[in-house]
């Protein structure tokens, strides 16, 4: 009973989160509304038993993704504005292309047909002759054997995004001192001391 009072909770929020996100007209409001439907997809995610894939939608997502956009949208000059200008003429084609994508769930669902023995791999999640592992541990060995290369690969991929979203967002501004590492590495004692010789008695006085 608790469980089936979590899931509807969950959903509603879900949904209503989801709503707002393309409804709301400040998007720092929507970027917000995008974190708690993560949370809360999350948390139908560890109901289902799959905590793994919860926990990495809210560290990646959350911690990573969704902050991303919140700190970009603040930080540029964005006129929303003009952005909305010309739009009211796609929400036909946008209209027409949800349809197309809802009647396609309605097909898929309509076929869908559960497996017999489904329902025993939920109470038996490991494999056969193995002891009880969490969905975190076995996924663990397989990301960290079969698919290491994938694996770093893609954390590679993931840094050069955030290389390429710091340099987009960096401004340079007039006026302002920034320190050159590369040209104070590059100095030579020439370029900064001049040595002369001065004869005695031809000081200042």
């Amino acid at each position: 009973m608790l469980a089936t009072l979590a899931f509807y909770v969950f959903s509603a929020v879900l949904i209503f989160s989801a709503a707002m996100v393309i409804v709301v007209r400040n998007p720092v409001h929507s970027v917000l509304f995008l974190i708690l439907a993560f949370f809360n997809a999350a948390g139908l995610f560890i109901l289902l038993g799959a905590e793994f894939i919860g926990m990495i939608l809210v560290i990646v997502y959350v911690g990573a993704v969704a902050v991303l956009f919140l700190f970009v949208v603040m930080m540029l000059d964005i006129s929303f504005a003009d952005l909305r200008k010309g739009a009211v003429q796609f929400i036909p084609l946008g209209l027409f292309i949800g349809g197309v994508l809802l009647f396609q769930f309605y097909v898929l669902f309509q076929s869908w047909q559960i497996a017999p023995s489904a329902m025993l791999n939920i109470t038996t999640p490991s494999l056969s002759g193995e002891e009880e592992l969490t969905n975190a541990t076995q996924l663990g060995r397989i990301l960290y054997t079969d698919y290491v290369f994938a694996f770093q690969v893609s954390g590679l991929i993931l840094l050069v995004a955030m290389i390429g979203a710091i340099v987009l967002t960096h401004r340079q501004r007039a006026g302002v001192l920034r320190q050159k590492v590369a040209e104070q590495v590059a100095r030579k004692p020439s370029d900064v001391l001049e040595i002369k010789k001065v004869e005695t008695g031809s000081g200042v006085e």
